[in-house]
């Protein structure tokens, strides 16, 4: 074996053990450790259109994902299995004998970059710490422009804080009700509300000889639908059942069920009704969450023993 594929070697394992210690260090948040997907954020985004930039120098720490190999990487775009390794090796020789290699090839959606070929590439310029590299770009354009994430929920925070205040901005929200914490963790939660508004004012207006405003609505709506649901929860310490949610996500989450209860069990369905079998429904146990990510971890360990041993009888 030479001193280059010794180093190559070398460098692989390295990486691969930095994305198993970050996969453990995310037991209980695995989604914090995976590599961001395009289509998840092109599904919250929802770009505009598709227009092709062409040949540019871009900063590594500014691609975050990639189009369709985010399983096969973490966060830090570290390699996540053996079956890596020797193309992975391949690249990173290529690397410690500066031998320029084609340009990766990048969606650009925000200001961040996601990798449509070239993934190896990117691993092994992040492992090397690498600053920059030629890319082929085409930009997917968004109104909204996103900050540097460490992962896919940061991207989430984001696009949220942009959701609460377009609509607070549009709406009137926050002064017709004098409430800034209609909060959520889910993108996308904001439209459902406008739309609760929208039906509860159809419903007002069938008793009304003259159409009431948007502002009404919204307050008899903050009144008289969100404030009792949002009470129920408060009271029946439902909340503490669902870390990281918040009261506004158990009120889209209950409506939802309240529905398909009285589809079921008719109108008379009370509120009560709904709140008592809610959390007990919906409630997954920490401890089932930990194991169940236990043994995804354990299998894939295992994969990559079986798929080590393959290649050194190989």
């Amino acid at each position: 074996m030479d001193y280059l594929t010794s180093q190559s070697e070398d460098d692989f394992a390295k990486a691969r053990n930095k994305a198993f210690i970050n996969e453990i260090q995310h037991l209980l948040s695995p989604e914090e450790s995976k590599l961001i997907s395009l289509n998840d954020v092109k599904q919250m985004i929802k770009p505009i259109n598709e227009t092709y930039i062409g040949m540019k120098v871009i900063p590594i720490e500014k691609i975050v994902g990639s189009e369709g190999r985010y399983n096969d990487f973490d966060n830090k775009f570290f390699p996540k299995s053996s079956h890596l390794k020797n193309r992975w090796e391949h690249v990173d020789e290529a690397a410690i004998q500066s031998i320029d290699l084609p340009p990766i090839k990048v969606y650009e959606i925000a200001g961040l970059y996601f990798v449509r070929d070239g993934n190896h590439r990117v691993s092994v310029a992040k492992a090397r710490g690498t600053e920059f590299i030629d890319a082929e770009v085409v930009s997917l354009q968004s109104e909204i422009v996103l900050k540097k994430p460490d992962n896919i929920n940061d991207i989430i925070k984001q696009i949220i804080n942009y959701e609460k205040r377009v609509f607070y901005a549009e709406t009137g929200f926050g002064d017709i009700t004098d409430y800034w914490c209609l909060d959520f963790s889910r993108t996308g939660r904001y439209d459902v509300i406008y739309n609760h508004i929208l039906t509860h004012k159809y419903y007002l207006n069938q008793k009304q000889k003259e159409e009431i405003t948007m502002e009404q609505a919204i307050l008899s709506w903050f009144n008289n639908v969100y404030m009792p649901i949002a009470s129920v929860i408060r009271k029946k310490h439902i909340l503490q059942a669902f870390p990281k949610r918040t009261i506004a996500d158990l009120y889209v989450w209950m409506v939802r069920y309240w529905d398909d209860l009285k589809k079921k069990f008719g109108d008379k369905v009370s509120l009560d009704d709904v709140a008592s079998t809610f959390k007990q429904k919906y409630k997954i146990p920490v401890t089932k969450r930990l194991i169940n990510r236990i043994k995804c971890i354990i299998l894939r360990k295992a994969i990559d023993n079986a798929a080590t041993d393959s290649n050194d009888e190989i």
